[in-house]
Formats: C-alpha cells, sequence, structure tokens
C-alpha cells in the first residue's frame, strides 16, 4: 500500500489530515526528519502557522524534499503548506523550497482577516486533482494570505474574497489548496481521494 508521509513542520492540523488521508487508499504517518521522507511514496505539507516559523524546521529536510520532487514523488501543501512552495511571503522573512515563482501576499484589508470560512472554487485548469468537483463547490478556508504565481498556467483554481486569488496550483506532480480539504466535507474527501489515485497509478 502507498505510503504518505506528513511532514510535522510546527503547523497545525496535522492529525485532521492524517484522519482524512487514511479514509482515502494511502498509509499515512508523521515526519519529523528527512530520513521519514526518503521512502515516501507521497508527501503533504499541511496549514496551519507562520512562513517565516516553519521555515527553520523546514530548512532541516529542503534539500530532499526538493529531490523527491525533481525524481516526480507526488506532494501536497495545503494552506501554509502551498504558500512553502514560493519564494518569498508578505508574512515575514525568509526564502521558501522555491518549486514555482512568486511571492504570498496578504489578503486586502477591505475584507474581513482572516478569511474563514467556507467559499467557491473557480475551476481554471482541469486536471486529475479536481476529477469529479464542479464550477462553484464550496470549500473551507482560514488563511490570511494567498499565493501570487509568476505562472498563470500551474493555477487549477481561483476563489474571490476581497481579490480573485489563486486558491489552488497543479504543476506535474506538485499539487497546493489554499483551503483545507480535510475540511471541506465531500469534496474535500474525494480531493484527498484524487491525490490517492494519483499516487498509486
Amino acid at each position: 500500500m502507498a505510503t504518505t508521509a506528513i511532514f510535522d513542520y510546527g503547523a497545525g492540523n496535522l492529525l485532521s489530515l492524517k484522519t482524512a488521508l487514511e479514509k482515502t487508499s494511502l498509509t499515512t504517518s508523521i515526519a519529523t526528519k528527512k530520513e521519514d521522507l526518503i521512502n515516501a511514496d507521497a508527501i503533504a505539507l499541511p496549514g496551519v502557522g507562520n512562513f517565516s516559523a516553519s521555515l527553520e524546521k523546514l530548512s532541516a529536510v529542503k534539500e530532499i524534499l526538493q529531490t523527491k520532487v525533481l525524481e516526480g514523488t507526488p506532494i501536497l501543501g495545503i494552506c501554509l503548506g502551498l504558500q512553502l512552495f514560493f519564494e518569498t511571503s508578505q508574512e515575514g522573512p525568509g526564502n521558501g523550497l522555491a518549486l514555482f515563482k512568486g511571492e504570498v501576499k496578504q489578503l486586502p484589508q477591505t475584507v474581513k482577516v482572516p478569511h474563514m470560512g467556507w467559499n467557491t472554487l473557480n475551476l481554471k485548469k482541469p486536471g486529475a486533482l479536481f476529477d469529479g468537483i464542479v464550477e462553484d463547490t464550496y470549500v473551507y478556508f482560514v488563511h490570511s494570505l494567498y499565493p501570487d504565481p509568476e505562472d498563470p498556467n500551474i493555477v487549477a483554481t481561483q476563489t474571490q474574497y476581497g481579490t480573485t486569488f489563486t486558491s489552488a496550483i497543479a504543476q506535474k506532480n506538485i499539487y497546493g489548496t489554499q483551503f483545507h480539504p480535510e475540511k471541506s466535507g465531500v469534496a474535500g474527501l474525494q480531493i484527498l481521494k484524487n491525490f490517492a489515485k494519483i499516487v498509486v497509478r
């Protein structure tokens, strides 16, 4: 059975993501060091947390994560995990994994921040992660920042909240959601099941 390692870099929400992934076909474990990641069939980087603070723990495994991505290992970033795919963040200093060019930006102050609750997805790019997910599907958000990719071709979904922001990305074996699929009911479980299918194919 395929194994997924959820890397613990000090962010919250590990156990709820582990429980949700175990409802798919994946065997899931919490990883704390690079040795835990080396033999994993897939890797998940969860939210919730601070960009700069998370980089301290992430630095110990940054090289192995980048290697696993190059080897084609499926990786799923959720909330902060997605933001760490990019170069920099307005939340604080430090360099992310830089899997993609772009900056993580603050939501506008014209709306209540954090953006917390259910909102809809505008599907921009069909792909395996969103198989069975229809336009305007509701998912659950808890965030104050969002990724702003330089390459529009990686944007899988967008969402409107004070601005139109990237709410999911997909490129080759790299997937990320600004929303929390593990808190998004039936639709979220479908997305995690789709990720499991990607891992085992």
